[in-house]
């Protein structure tokens, strides 16, 4: 079983005083899925729990696991810096007649 190795750490606010913790594979990014997540059972939890697994089999990417855990960690609050825009809504986004 592999680490699943994420090209770019992942920051996080972890505990009662928000310490900074830098996720960096997707089974760093289970473990913190498997302790004291605040959104535990959600729809993007269990996506990026599937997804860290996944990628540890060898089944997936790790940017799959990593981008998986980035929502997860958006929904639950704890992302840490402004590298992670939220993905455009569907009125940001482009119609097809704008498209070239």
């Amino acid at each position: 079983m592999s680490d699943g190795w994420f090209s770019k750490s992942v920051p996080i606010a972890v505990g009662i005083i928000g310490e900074i913790q830098h996720v960096s594979s997707a089974r760093q990014a289970l473990s913190v899925l498997n302790g004291n997540w605040r959104e535990k059972g959600s729809a993007k939890h269990r996506v990026a729990l599937r997804e860290c697994l996944a990628a540890m089999n060898g089944d997936t990417s790790s940017k799959a696991a990593r981008e998986a855990f980035v929502e997860a960690a958006r929904e639950a609050r704890v992302l840490v810096g402004d590298d992670y825009p939220a993905p455009p809504t569907a009125d940001q986004r482009p119609s097809l007649e704008d498209r070239d």
